[in-house]
C-alpha cells in the first residue's frame, strides 16, 4: 500500500499543448478553406505564404493555365490555381 501513495511523487503535472492555428490541422495536412481568403488576390509571395499557413500545409504551389503538373495527391500540399495574370482562381489541397 505505501507504494501505491508514492506512484506520482517527483513527476510534474503535464503541461496543457500549444493551440494550434485556426483551421490548421495536425501533421502538415493541408485544408484547403482557410486559404480561400487568396482568391481573387495576386499570386505574391506574401499571400502565398499566408495562404500556405493559414492552411496548415507544409508546401505550396502555383498552378498555371496550361502548365505541365504532376498529379499525384500531396496531403500536405496546397495548390493556387492562377489565370494568365496571376490572379489566384482556386486554392485546394493535393
Amino acid at each position: 500500500m505505501a507504494i501505491t501513495g508514492c506512484a506520482g511523487y517527483g513527476q510534474t503535472p503535464a503541461q496543457p499543448a500549444s493551440p494550434a492555428p485556426a483551421g490548421a490541422t495536425p501533421g502538415g495536412m493541408c485544408n484547403a478553406q482557410p486559404a480561400q481568403f487568396a482568391v481573387g488576390q495576386n499570386s505574391t509571395a506574401s499571400v502565398v505564404e499566408s495562404a500556405r499557413q493559414r492552411s496548415g500545409a507544409q508546401t505550396a504551389r502555383i498552378l498555371r493555365p496550361g502548365q505541365i503538373i504532376t498529379k499525384e495527391y500531396d496531403t500536405q500540399r496546397l495548390n493556387l490555381e492562377v489565370d494568365g495574370n496571376g490572379r489566384i482562381m482556386a486554392a485546394k489541397c493535393g
